[in-house]
């Protein structure tokens, strides 16, 4: 009998092992094997504002103008049917920050703004005597945010500027069933000597009372991260009941009006210069050379970045050397057209 009583806790013993010493083939380990927050993470998320001011589901904010780089699929346009240059299709910017302008070789880019790239262009081909106005579209910018951790599909995604929270975590497939709803939280990137920037998210919140407090409006290279459950809730947290995210522990009340709930379109807040001037066509001179541009666009000077051709073409318009890119024109190139 008496060994009966000691082989008992023996198996007792036993069976709490591998919850201290971790098995993989229950799911958990003794240290979590996904991502978890950090004590450093969570000193940033305690002195964060509960209710931040930054843009959010309701109250987006329009990205600042983007500067060119590599990567950036671009298409450069020659406006009107009076000059007979023609560009390539559609391109990447290189991972040297230029892109192909046909007869006029190639140009660096990167760091400019399509104005500015426009100005660049324009002032190059009045300088080889082409008449022509030029329109720089970023068909693609390079910009994407992360989402990471206890997802289905993490990874980066493409950012188009319109995107929350909530669409980052759909596009990643949503949430895992180790992902704990309280311990998920967007990363800012900042500079290295910087403050840093964690913003907590409510998800519960978002997703079943459609609080948009913490349903931030994504920028580019925003980190998404969704921790995953603690041994402890992994193991028990059938038995648990839910309770408030520390971060969330600001009570819900129901409209009495339940029209307040009424779709509303996000309000997208404007930058302070929201009209930015197309490089137009240069009056010429008798001897072929530009006349200052009418609505004075940004010189390379002025930006701070010198504009360089790379491997230009000989300056006589009558060349007719092939394009780069799958399209081949085979126009005659006639000057001051």
């Amino acid at each position: 009998m008496r060994g009966m009583y000691v082989f008992k806790p023996m198996l007792i013993v036993v069976g709490i092992l591998p919850l201290l010493a971790g098995c993989s083939t229950l799911g958990f380990g003794s240290r979590p094997v996904a991502h978890v927050i950090t004590p450093e993470t969570r000193d940033v998320l305690d002195q964060t504002s509960a209710r931040p001011a930054v843009p959010t589901e309701l109250s987006k904010q329009v990205l600042p103008n983007h500067a060119l780089q590599p990567g950036d699929s671009v298409l450069v346009e020659i406006l009107g049917d009076e000059s007979k240059l023609r560009l390539p299709a559609d391109q990447t910017v290189m991972p040297d920050g230029s892109i192909d302008i046909g007869p006029l070789g190639r140009l660096v880019v990167a760091g400019m703004n399509l104005e500015h790239a426009e100005a660049t262009i324009h002032q190059i081909a009045v300088s080889r005597g082409w008449n022509a106005a030029v329109n720089v579209r970023l068909i693609q910018p390079v910009h994407s945010f992360y989402v990471v951790g206890a997802v289905n599909s993490p990874g980066a995604y493409p950012l188009a500027g319109h995107e929350t929270v909530l669409d980052a975590l759909m596009k990643a497939g949503g949430l895992t069933e180790q992902a704990s709803a309280c311990d998920i939280l967007l990363a800012r990137p900042t500079s290295t000597t910087s403050c840093r920037v964690a913003l907590p998210i409510c998800y519960r919140a978002i997703t079943q009372l459609g609080d948009t407090s913490t349903n931030y409006h994504l920028q580019p290279g925003d980190r998404i991260v969704v921790a995953r459950q603690s041994k402890f809730e992994e193991v028990f947290g059938f038995l648990s009941i839910p309770t408030r995210c520390d971060h969330c522990s600001c009570p819900a009340k129901a409209c009495c009006d339940p029209n307040t709930g009424t779709y509303q379109s996000s309000e997208f807040a404007p930058t302070p210069s929201n009209y930015y001037p197309t490089a137009q066509p240069a009056n010429m001179s008798a001897a072929g050379q530009s006349a200052n541009f009418s609505n004075e666009p940004p010189e390379p000077a002025r930006q701070g970045h010198g504009a360089r051709l790379l491997n230009p073409l000989p300056p006589d318009p009558t060349n007719r050397n092939r394009l780069d890119g799958e399209l081949d024109f085979e126009s005659e190139f006639q000057p001051g057209r």
